[in-house]
């Protein structure tokens, strides 16, 4: 739980203060007086009698009745201090900053339990152990370097990591970023990043509380809850962006299928951040510069403006923002020639706007403004702007700030010379500014921001499926392992999956009186193993009956085969279409390109089940391959609404279906005709 004694409180007690200020107990009395901490501060430290200037207590016992405890004591020490502050001073909020809990032993972890115990039955807040603290614009309980500068407007930091914490708060500095709070759960024993997200999101003030999150996170407790929260946040108008580190795959697989053999628990995080509409990150430069970016005018499309005075940067920038599939486009040749006339002779305008080295603070500013307002065709501008020597930073500076506050589309600087121009970029960050200082992070950040889809829509539909029907069938089939091929068609059909025609038997006659009405060519596959390719179990492409009969006889000699299952050879571009269940998070869907996409260059999509269709269609669109889909060089595309219907099909199947852990449709077959489901397995396990 969290409350107002551990976010605002108006007492607090540091256990293990010292004078020594290279000591956490030390730093943490440093970082509250520093911080101005306007409440009544009390120490305990039985082996002096003042710490910096404030009298100290020699226990716990003697110490005044207080709202917040920070703890800087040895573990073993923490459970006994922890029942005399609860039971005794009516402390209702416990930071424990001691290292050599659950982290370290079984021992540790006991401890832990101890204080959860207490802490809960006096109904108190309890952040930690093995964390750096809490920090906020009411007080600075931190034992840590650096200290950000704290606002009402600033970021909401929260933390797995108290170090990681500290290296993303040093990013963010060079940034101009400011702080509302940070938050370092350590263990999380009590409160987790997804509790404190509950507690921002069921208390959110849209007046007074800040709209930007960012989030480190090493371990995901509550999926739903974080969901749910997240995406509850982003609706109120927050934005968020986060990393999760330490994905690995969920244990040892068997690569019975293409969807278990490249689905990995990074596959459910990167399915529950899309759905809820959180910007993913992987490195700490990337969050900060996605939250950076958060803290300009929102950005309402993809067309970029690039404006310069060195021409490599803006070719990197423009570079880094065509692959993530934002627009650099071309202006107006009329205004584009007009523009022109009142720059420097060897400018360029054709975008990026390259007013050369020699270029003025004027000229920038005419940039600007034909980008603002003649120049239909832009969204945002993206300033580079370093110090070559020949003007004075300083005064471009101020035309970036100035219009700024004045233009109605997005200005992103990009101030490269942090060491040449180093008081002037100090000077315009002052401001209320942020400074992009590498124009490539920039891009990329960018693109992950605009390619984010907002939030799912919480509302279940059943897209005409008949779910009754589908958990008839689900409590008619085995309780565990593959289905066979008639089972999977019955599942697929209740999800109004389109199936190719096909005829399963051991009776060469129904085989070759099969293939007879459905035509050749077609193609014959053995049923019994899973791995049908690896025993060479597919043949493709039969063309006569002949042939038909003699792969019959040559497949049924097979190792477990039971029986040959013959379809007509359709003809047109593979799909892929597949999901896994992941404990926790439930069903994570994949789909790409079936073939090489999916099975060399691993080219797919993740969503969590169900998926409404922009989040569909957002999962389609960031495939690399997605251009094939749309056709390409001469090449018709494919029918992307109904990949999409059979996508969204699915998952509103597998929503009723926890039975299902894997599935997996490939290929699926776009022809003229429309997409067919030519290969499916499906794993049960009740």
């Amino acid at each position: 739980m969290i409350n107002r004694e551990l976010i605002n409180p108006q007492s607090i007690i540091v256990v293990g203060g010292s004078n020594n200020l290279h000591k956490p107990g030390g730093r943490l009395v440093r970082s509250l007086v520093d911080g101005k901490y306007r409440g009544d501060l009390y120490i305990v430290n039985p082996r002096e009698e003042e710490i910096q200037g404030i009298k100290a207590f020699p226990s716990v016992e003697e110490v005044p009745e207080a709202e917040l405890a920070i703890l800087a004591i040895p573990a073993l020490a923490c459970p006994a201090s922890v029942e005399v502050l609860a039971k005794k001073k009516n402390v209702k909020a416990f930071i424990i900053i001691s290292a050599g809990f659950g982290e370290e032993s079984k021992e540790g972890e006991q401890l832990e339990n101890q204080i959860l115990q207490i802490v809960n039955e006096a109904g108190a807040s309890f952040i930690g152990p093995n964390c750096i603290g809490l920090m906020n614009t009411h007080y600075h309980g931190v034992f840590t370097l650096p200290i950000p500068e704290f606002h009402p407007e600033g970021v909401d930091f929260l933390s797995s990591s108290g170090g990681t914490a500290l290296f993303i708060i040093e990013s963010a500095l060079t940034k101009g970023l400011r702080f509302s709070s940070v938050w370092s759960v350590g263990n999380s024993k009590q409160i987790g990043v997804e509790d404190i997200l509950e507690y921002m999101d069921r208390h959110f003030n849209p007046v007074t509380d800040s709209k930007i999150k960012i989030l480190y996170i090493e371990s995901i407790k509550e999926p739903d809850k974080l969901l749910y929260h997240a995406s509850s946040l982003i609706r109120k108008g927050c934005r968020i962006a986060a990393i999760k580190a330490g994905s690995t795959d969920s244990g040892k697989r068997a690569a019975s299928s293409h969807t278990a053999a490249i689905a990995s628990s990074d596959s459910a995080v990167e399915a529950l951040f899309r759905k809820a509409g959180i910007v993913r990150c992987f490195s700490r430069e990337e969050l900060t510069t996605v939250a950076s970016i958060f803290t300009l005018k929102e950005v309402k499309g993809k067309n970029c403006a690039i404006i310069t005075h060195a021409g490599g940067p803006a070719v990197m920038l423009a570079d880094a923002l065509s692959k993530g599939r934002l627009n650099v486009p071309t202006f107006d040749p009329v205004l584009a020639n007009e523009l022109k006339s009142k720059l420097y002779p060897g400018a360029a305008v054709s975008n990026p706007i390259d007013i050369i080295g020699t270029g003025t603070p004027e000229h920038l500013a005419m940039a600007i403004d034909y980008c603002e307002k003649k120049f239909d065709n832009v969204d945002l501008m993206m300033v580079i702007f370093g110090y070559p020597g020949l003007v004075k930073p300083v005064e471009a500076y101020e035309v970036l700030h100035k219009k700024m506050g004045e233009c109605s589309k997005p200005i992103f600087p990009v101030l490269p010379s942090i060491v040449t121009a180093s008081p002037e970029v100090k000077s315009f960050v002052k401001k209320g500014h942020v400074n992009f200082s590498d124009e490539v992070t920039l891009g990329t950040a960018l693109s992950r921001v605009l390619n984010t889809p907002k939030p799912a829509s919480t509302d279940i539909r059943l897209y005409g499926i008949d779910i009754p029907a589908v958990r008839r069938i689900i409590e008619q089939l085995p309780s565990n392992g593959f289905l066979n091929p008639s089972e999977v068609r019955i599942l697929l059909k209740a999800a109004n999956i389109p199936l190719v025609d096909e005829h399963t038997s051991s009776d060469l006659d129904e085989i070759l009186a099969f293939a007879k009405k459905v035509g050749y060519p077609v193609v014959a596959k053995v049923v019994g193993p899973i791995h049908k390719s690896d025993i060479g179990g597919v043949t493709l492409n039969i063309r006569t009956e002949d042939h038909l009969r003699l792969e019959f006889e040559r497949m049924m000699n097979l190792p477990e085969v039971t029986g040959i299952l013959v379809q007509p050879m359709l003809k047109g571009q593979e799909l892929f279409l597949g999901a896994t269940y992941e404990n926790r998070f439930g069903h994570v869907v994949l789909c790409g390109l079936g073939g090489i996409f999916v099975e060399v260059l691993k080219d797919v999509s993740y969503g969590l089940a169900p998926l409404s269709y922009e989040e569909t269609y957002s999962m389609i669109h960031s495939l690399r391959g997605y251009p094939i889909i749309k056709g390409t060089r001469g090449q018709k595309g494919i029918d992307e609404q109904e990949y999409a219907d059979i996508i969204v099909r699915l998952s509103t199947m597998l929503r009723f279906t926890s039975e299902i852990k894997e599935i997996d449709i490939n290929p699926l077959i776009a022809t003229d005709r429309g997409l067919f489901a030519v290969d499916a397995r499906i794993r049960l396990e009740k």
